[in-house]
């Protein structure tokens, strides 16, 4: 009995196609890159089917804080709910496909919740789109509609990044019972990350190809547990962030916090609440001329983090010498050492460290400056 794939023509005529292997890796990249649907985002979610943008082909990942980069993912995705997705391509004649490629993306995987700032994912995207000659807007649109909030997907991107609320794809050919067997045990064990492999299978015959993809790992019991998993996601507010913050470090710092959102109302009036599933947070945030800016973040962990990486990419915040003025504003706070290569980062610092009136001014004033100098610009 022939494993083929049968194509009848408008004209009734019968092609049988044969299966054939890929020409090489790179062409096999390609197609993924040029029709991500191929990745079977109805099979991987029936309910809620997945939808793909691509952020960036040979994506380079560090292994270290502001380290150099050590290894490179073959492809880079985020989906609707912006949740990114790794995907590593092997052929099936590649001997590595059995058991060393779990290794390799589960070091990828670990890497990147820690060393891949969002900012440096979005930039990846605005590089793609221009090296390809598309409109970063016009891609998003399609992914998230033409109302869809462009801000708050990239900030549910870093989200989902500190919650290591990713996907792991191993992509191929064929993919040996060796490799199910493994993906399905991980993807019962982890979460809320999931990890996959998909099967594109290639027909052809007749001047005609056909490419037929099939996920496996989906058991039924890792599925309950994803599912458990989405349903414990939560949507912080005031209410819930200060009574988290109060519980987990103490009520001083929960003051602190509260005297900085009391600033914040004034100065930065929207507010931006996390959906982290332990972790709290919120952003204050200024609209202006059609730009969204977020200096600040404070976290349920009692901690402040300046948003360096976020200001760096808008007026006048791209100039280096203005965030070198703001690091040598933060730096004048007793306990408070910003390291110069931080301006390009998201350093943080502990709610404690403003438990002193003069300390906490110094903040409000070197913030006080920043939302200055943006509506000057």
């Amino acid at each position: 009995m022939s494993s083929g794939v049968f194509l009848i023509q408008t004209d009734g005529k019968l092609v049988e196609m044969a299966e054939e292997s890929y020409g090489s890796e790179a062409d096999f990249q390609e197609l993924l890159a040029k029709y991500p649907n191929l990745l079977a985002g109805d099979q991987i979610n029936d309910e809620k089917p997945r939808r793909w943008l691509l952020i960036s082909r040979e994506a380079a990942l560090p292994s270290e804080e502001n380290g150099s980069d050590r290894w490179s993912v073959d492809h880079l995705f985020l989906d609707q709910d912006a949740i990114p997705t790794l995907v590593e391509v092997k052929r099936s004649s590649d001997t590595r496909i059995r058991r060393e490629v779990v290794g390799q993306m589960l070091e990828y995987a670990a890497n990147a919740v820690v060393y891949w700032p969002v900012e440096e994912i979005q930039a990846k995207f605005d590089a793609t789109c221009q090296a390809k000659g598309l409109n970063s807007d016009d891609e998003l649109d399609s992914l998230l509609g033409p109302s869809g909030d462009y801000e708050a997907f990239w900030q549910e991107t870093k989200v989902n990044l500190q919650a290591g609320r990713i996907r792991m794809l191993f992509v191929a050919d064929e993919i040996p019972k060796e490799l199910k067997r493994i993906v399905e045990f991980l993807n019962e064990q982890l979460a809320p990350a999931e990890i996959l492999a998909v099967e594109i299978k290639q027909f052809v015959g007749d001047g005609y190809k056909s490419l037929v993809p099939r996920v496996h790992g989906q058991t039924e019991e890792a599925k309950a547990k994803k599912l458990i998993n989405t349903v414990q996601k939560k949507q912080w507010d005031e209410e819930s962030f200060f009574r988290e913050l109060k519980s987990r470090r103490d009520g001083e710092e929960a003051e602190i916090a509260r005297k900085i959102l009391e600033w914040a109302k004034g100065k930065l009036p929207r507010f931006w609440w996390g959906k982290g599933k332990q972790d709290g947070s919120f952003y204050p945030v200024l609209d202006l001329h059609g730009e969204q800016y977020y200096p600040i973040a404070i976290w349920t962990y009692g901690k402040v983090e300046i948003q360096f990486q976020w200001l760096m990419n808008k007026p006048p915040f791209n100039d280096e010498m203005k965030r070198k003025e703001l690091l040598r504003r933060l730096n004048q706070i007793p306990g408070v050492e910003i390291p110069e290569k931080a301006i390009t980062r998201r350093p943080n610092i502990f709610l404690s460290t403003f438990k002193e009136a003069p300390s906490l001014k110094l903040l409000l004033d070197a913030l006080d400056w920043v939302v200055q100098e943006i509506k000057s610009a």
